[in-house]
């Protein structure tokens, strides 16, 4: 069992930064590689970033690794998103996923979180 919730989310300005957080209560967490999906209306869920296990490698979306920085902290139990010069376009539900490896196939994960909105207003 495990469970993730995500915060952070919230109307914001084009051009401004962000970071959202999952928290995680998920036994042995540090052995799971972690994501973050989003997925605005009418569209489907899409990969952003992942890390593998441990302090394991980092992978990213490659429209948007110039924005996205993706972190983990296994003493907590966190996964941080920061996100550079907000768009309009990203626009979005964000949420965290909990797997065994970094893959951007939504299938492939165990656990998800319920999503925090992210709305960026031009």
């Amino acid at each position: 069992q495990g469970r993730l919730v995500e915060s952070g989310g919230g109307l914001v300005q084009a051009g401004e930064s962000l970071t959202l957080s999952c928290a995680a209560s998920i036994r042995l967490f540090s052995t799971y590689a972690v994501a973050w999906f989003r997925q605005a209306p009418t569209k489907g869920r899409e990969f952003v970033a992942g890390i593998n296990r441990g302090a394991g490698s980092t992978h990213y979306a490659d429209s948007l690794k110039d924005r996205f920085t993706i972190s983990r902290d296994n003493t907590n139990n966190t996964i941080d998103l920061h996100i550079n010069s907000l768009k309009p376009e990203d626009s979005a539900i964000y949420y965290c996923a909990v797997g065994g490896v970094v893959t951007s196939t939504p299938q492939r994960y165990t656990f998800w979180g319920r999503g925090t909105q992210v709305t960026v207003f031009s």
